[in-house]
């Protein structure tokens, strides 16, 4: 269950069928035309701060300040967190460092923001991990990646998800499920 509080942390992930979601950029791009450009920018107008990791910091900031049309307006607009024990400054507009500890960065940014972010990298796993996601979105693309970084990694806690959403996704080939945390998040070891 995530931590009470009215606003809202919502973590948006594209997938694989075989579980992979690192690097997005060179297998999901030819699934992706004007229904999800659509939705993506409504997700981010409902947005009051974007929060990345550093990784995802770097790629967008060489992909989005140059770039134009009402997406990239937005996300240039918008607030900008990224977080990073070893950068120090941003370059992109209306982008702040993060430095400390996440968990209590990011817990101190819900008390008064509805929160994205992309991804699930060491960050978004973090934030599942202590209970800050309040919805869970996953794009599966159509396609099986070869080797790659798997959706959940070891070690993470664990968690039980109810869906709340499912159908086909907003542009031909992908699905979209929706999750939230269920009341009971924690799974409990029934071997004994």
């Amino acid at each position: 269950m995530t931590e009470n509080s009215s606003h809202r942390l919502v973590q948006s992930v594209l997938v694989s069928l075989n579980g992979v979601i690192g690097e997005p950029l060179t297998w999901a791009g030819p699934y992706f035309g004007e229904g999800s450009a659509i939705r993506s920018l409504a997700t981010l107008q409902r947005s009051d701060g974007f929060l990345m990791g550093r990784r995802t910091y770097e790629i967008f900031a060489r992909q989005w300040p140059a770039a134009t049309g009402p997406y990239a307006d937005a996300l240039n607009r918008a607030k900008k967190y990224v977080f990073s024990s070893t950068l120090r400054e941003a370059e992109w507009n209306n982008t702040t460092v993060v430095s400390g500890d996440v968990v209590d960065a990011v817990r101190t940014l819900k008390q008064s923001n509805d929160l994205l972010f992309y991804g699930h990298g060491q960050f978004g796993q973090t934030l599942v991990d202590a209970g800050l996601v309040d919805e869970l979105t996953l794009t599966l693309v159509p396609v099986s990646v070869p080797g790659g970084t798997p959706l959940f990694r070891e070690g993470g806690e664990s968690r039980r998800w109810e869906l709340v959403q499912a159908g086909p996704g907003h542009d031909p080939g992908l699905v979209s499920l929706t999750y939230r945390p269920a009341s009971s998040d924690t799974v409990q070891d029934t071997a004994a």
